[in-house]
């Protein structure tokens, strides 16, 4: 068994994936999530930078969520030696909402506010919020500087690491959301395209899949692992690009 780390998403305060964690437990030895600092607004490669510091010494799987897949893309093109394999969960290596990229000098050079917790669940959870994932997503966002948060997302429009896929050798697990109101689907299909070993596997949920359905993704990612140290990509398949569409087996679909 290998270790999981998580890169997180925008909000980076690494409280958002306890029931994955506790789901995904079953199937490493451990699992991390690294948090960024709340009040400083770094761009990707000073993330990156805090990131590589966090890796484990032993084998381990890279998880990078939403906002943090481009800091997974760049630790995969150029890994440690202990690296198996990658998991994208609802991410991008390209801007992820292309016509919205020439306002991203506006976001943290005005200071818009926040929108209100019904707009972000509706966004970010859509049918699938509830009062706990709504009250955890507030009380994640209010331990964040809003000028850090608006600085995340300025960066994250303008990003492009695309180019850093074709040199990543190691398995790669795409999970996308059937329901996913944030990401366009061209910036998806891109990257998956662009990086040699990847699966993507769409599971019926929205842009925070991790923390919507978390024991589902926990299996997927666990299945993918155990498929990597018994020598396969995942689930005995050949390593192709390719979207799967995947429901959980123990659950009707909302």
């Amino acid at each position: 068994m290998t270790a999981l780390l998580i890169l997180p998403g925008l909000d980076g305060t690494a409280t958002l994936h306890t029931a994955f964690i506790e789901a995904a437990a079953a199937w490493f030895d451990s699992v991390e999530v690294v948090a960024y600092p709340p009040d400083r607004p770094l761009d990707y490669a000073e993330l990156e930078a805090i990131s590589r510091a966090a890796l484990p010494d032993k084998p381990f799987v890279l998880l990078g969520e939403s906002f943090s897949g481009p800091v997974a893309l760049s630790i995969a093109a150029d890994p440690r030696a202990n690296l198996r394999g990658l998991v994208l969960s609802t991410t991008f290596a390209t801007a992820p909402v292309p016509f919205l990229r020439t306002f991203a000098p506006l976001l943290h050079a005005t200071p818009f506010p926040l929108p209100p917790l019904m707009l972000l669940s509706w966004w970010l959870y859509g049918r699938w919020a509830t009062p706990a994932l709504e009250t955890a997503l507030r009380d994640a966002l209010r331990q964040v500087s809003p000028h850090v948060l608006r600085f995340r997302a300025a960066i994250a429009l303008r990003v492009d690491v695309l180019a850093r896929c074709a040199a990543i050798a190691v398995p790669v697990l795409d999970l996308r959301a059937s329901d996913d109101k944030l990401l366009q689907r061209d910036p998806g299909k891109r990257m998956s395209a662009a990086i040699p070993r990847c699966r993507t596997v769409e599971v019926a949920g929205p842009h925070l899949l991790l923390q919507a359905e978390p024991e589902a993704c926990a299996r997927i990612v666990g299945e993918f692992a155990a498929g990597i140290d018994a020598g396969r990509d995942m689930l005995g398949l050949p390593p192709q690009p390719q979207e799967t569409p995947w429901l959980p087996p123990s659950r009707t679909s909302p």
